[in-house]
């Protein structure tokens, strides 16, 4: 059986949402490649210079059956706001037309689209120029009308306040939050979904996507008790959705080369014992031998909790951000057991450096489900621009 590759054109790749959804698309393929299969996507991306050149622009819409426009300007004075989105939505329905496309074409819209603010005012006007464009082509297009949203890669005091909470956390300072002020959050890989999905049925649509609402100050709070539960070893409790969601957020924001927990040995005249992993309301452990030179991995996963912590013998555990070139190294030993949590979105891999077996222990914060595993392949030393 032939499987069809579909090809998806993402506009702002280089935003919080088009990082999730180039993620996306990547862990789709990566099931693919696993199965032996051609790849699910044949992804092309689309950011501020390809928008400045119109036969750049024209050359990557032709021949998309997919396009999700994430594009869009929310930082500049305010009449450049309103003016910089309705001039994005007829650049690229240009493009569209130039190449008698008939794509689906789906728009990363916004609840602020309802308001009369320059930014509503301009998100509308993108959004209008797009219907009229499927019109009168025969085109498909779906307006998904998104709230606040955040998620791994957020930039601080830029595209998201939970990102700006977490620098807070993570520095030590104390952000300024008006009393009261509630936000309605949904992570920017669930609207990615969202997306896709549409993008991939024949109709057009409306969609309100619904996330969950919060006081900012019950955000900062739940942020501030994920550097606790760090800082005493201790996962929170993942059977909520949004604290894996959030807490997922905080821990990638958190990752550095010094992301290692040091585990206390304690000692006594029966021997000696650590405790690898303290919380999280279940899971899964297990231990694996891996023999001299063999390194296991290479994949990520989108939604997993995972710890290493390497028992007997002698491993490099080596992580990459997906789409980013810089490979982080943590040479472990069981002489001295450490853990190294692997946030998501990383791909990442061990390997035994050692000439005797590896023992290691794994802890994921979920039971593996065959149907559903959360674990996409993707190489570690596999260059950024490959990716």
């Amino acid at each position: 059986m032939t499987v069809e590759t579909k090809t998806v054109l993402v506009t702002g790749a280089g935003g919080l949402l088009g990082f999730h959804v180039r993620a996306l698309l990547l862990a789709k393929n990566g099931e693919r490649k696993f199965q032996k299969q051609p790849p699910a996507y044949n992804i092309r991306t689309a950011n501020t210079a390809e928008f400045s050149d119109a036969q750049c622009l024209s050359s990557l819409v032709e021949g998309c059956d997919v396009v999700l426009h994430l594009a869009g300007v929310n930082r500049a004075q305010p009449e450049v706001v309103e003016r910089a989105n309705e001039a994005i939505g007829q650049q690229l329905t240009d493009a569209l037309s130039s190449t008698t496309s008939k794509a689906h074409v789906v728009f990363a819209n916004t609840t602020h689209a309802a308001s009369d603010t320059p930014y509503g005012r301009g998100k509308s006007a993108c959004r209008d120029i797009i219907y009229n464009w499927a019109k009168s082509s025969k085109g498909t297009f779906t307006d998904v009308i998104l709230p606040h949203l955040f998620g791994e890669k957020g930039i601080a005091n830029y595209n998201t306040v939970t990102a700006t909470l977490c620098e807070h956390a993570l520095n030590g300072t104390e952000p300024e939050i008006h009393e009261g002020a509630q936000i309605e959050l949904l992570h920017a890989g669930d609207a990615a979904e969202i997306m896709l999905e549409a993008g991939l049925k024949p109709e057009g649509d409306t969609i309100r996507a619904r996330g969950v609402p919060i006081t900012v100050q019950e955000l900062y709070s739940r942020i501030l008790s994920f550097k606790k539960h760090i800082q005493s070893d201790l996962f929170p409790d993942f059977s909520s959705k949004l604290v894996l969601q959030l807490y997922n957020t905080y821990r990638f924001a958190a990752f550095s080369e010094n992301s290692r927990t040091e585990l206390l040995l304690k000692e006594d005249a029966r021997g000696e014992l650590f405790e690898a992993s303290r919380g999280g309301g279940g899971g899964q452990t297990f231990l694996s031998w891996t023999k001299a030179g063999v390194e296991r991995g290479n994949h990520f996963h989108r939604r997993k909790v995972e710890r290493f912590v390497v028992v007997e013998g002698q491993a490099d555990i080596k992580l990459r951000c997906v789409f980013d070139d810089k490979v982080f190294t943590f040479s472990v030993s069981g002489d001295h057991p450490v853990a190294v949590d692997i946030p998501t979105l990383f791909s990442h891999s061990i390997i035994n450096v050692g000439e005797k077996p590896l023992l290691t222990l794994f802890w994921a914060h979920e039971i593996f489900d065959p149907n559903d595993t959360d674990t996409f392949l993707h190489f570690v030393n596999q260059a950024a621009l490959n990716s």
